[in-house]
């Protein structure tokens, strides 16, 4: 009989345990070895119930493979609608070394832009014209490390007061509120009284900067009741729209809001895209940014799809009977 060697069984043994131990531990080693990524939302909106980015904007990034505490994780900031305290919340997460910052509005990007000119910044949802307001340089080649979703400020103006008009043929002085601080919004002001000419219509100017501002645009209002309403969305207002609608409500003042989310709430009529809509576009930019693309190099893109949603409740409630022609062009009516 023939003996093998005993130190060879034991280099065997050793390689097959060795084998074994690597088997096994690889995929933990590799785990914790799996780049983490910190990704920020800076708001300039109230906190969101849990504290966290906004859900739709966290869902897109997991169905792109980006799961919580694995290989991501969140740092969120809120202004509270209090833009002063933007740009040390936007100082703050760059102290943290974020890899991205997704920027809630416009008032939220240019704090961004301010406190980074190296971590990539996504405007997300649209809020306000990107390039009129000097966030990027073009749609195409937006330069600098700003990209992300931008609005037609100036065509989706038009398209809403042409909306309030055709519901209410006999309108002839729409009282239109707004965030005057915030550089955007009086864009978008701008816009609507190009708009309103076109339509031989007079605007009543009800510029906000506070809370307190309501009140006074409130007391305008029922001074010299305006035929029709209309909302611009920001942080200020969005934070206010529920007195705004239950003043429309009770002075029986019809009104356009641009998110649909404020019609389903007790508004009248939007027309605008869908903010859980942009959130989860804004993931897809994220993602390519943290596989190596350059936001200067990423070409902003404007919403693909607007809503029209009317309240017939809410119509009912004060009084107005909106034409079948106009009703027919809603892609969505409560009843």
């Amino acid at each position: 009989m023939t003996r093998r060697p005993a130190g060879r069984s034991l280099v065997v043994i050793s390689a097959l345990l060795g084998s074994i131990a690597v088997g096994t531990f690889a995929p933990a080693l590799a785990q914790s070895t799996q780049k983490v990524y910190r990704v920020a939302h800076l708001s300039a909106a109230g906190r969101t119930p849990d504290g966290a980015p906004p859900r739709p904007l966290r869902d897109g990034l997991r169905e792109l493979g980006y799961v919580e505490g694995q290989n991501v994780v969140y740092e969120a900031r809120f202004a509270e609608a209090k833009a002063e305290r933007l740009p040390g919340l936007a100082a703050e997460l760059v102290r943290l070394k974020v890899d991205v910052i997704v920027a809630q509005g416009g008032l939220s990007a240019i704090a961004a832009k301010q406190a980074t000119s190296t971590i990539p910044i996504v405007i997300a949802p649209a809020s306000g014209d990107a390039v009129a307001s000097g966030l990027i340089a073009s749609l195409a080649r937006p330069g600098g490390n700003v990209t992300g979703l931008t609005d037609e400020s100036a065509q989706l103006s038009a398209k809403r007061m042409e909306i309030l008009k055709d519901a209410m043929p006999k309108a002839a002085r729409i009282a239109v509120l707004w965030n005057s601080n915030d550089q955007g919004m009086t864009l978008r002001y701008r816009a609507i009284e190009q708009a309103a000419r076109m339509l031989n219509v007079e605007v009543q100017p009800l510029g906000l900067r506070e809370p307190d501002d309501f009140d006074i645009a409130f007391a305008t209002m029922t001074r010299q009741r305006p035929d029709a309403m209309f909302l611009v969305t920001d942080a200020l207002t969005n934070l206010n729209r529920k007195r705004v609608v239950e003043f429309a409500a009770k002075q029986r003042i019809p009104a356009m809001y641009e998110p649909p989310f404020i019609v389903r709430e007790g508004g009248l009529m939007s027309y605008g895209p869908n903010p859980e809509d942009m959130f989860r576009r804004a993931a897809v930019y994220i993602d390519r940014i943290l596989k190596g693309a350059k936001p200067a190099e990423l070409p902003a893109e404007q919403p693909t799809k607007y809503y029209f949603v009317v309240n017939l409740k809410t119509a009912a409630t004060i009084g107005l009977t909106i034409p079948p022609a106009v009703l027919l062009r809603a892609d969505q009516v409560i009843e």
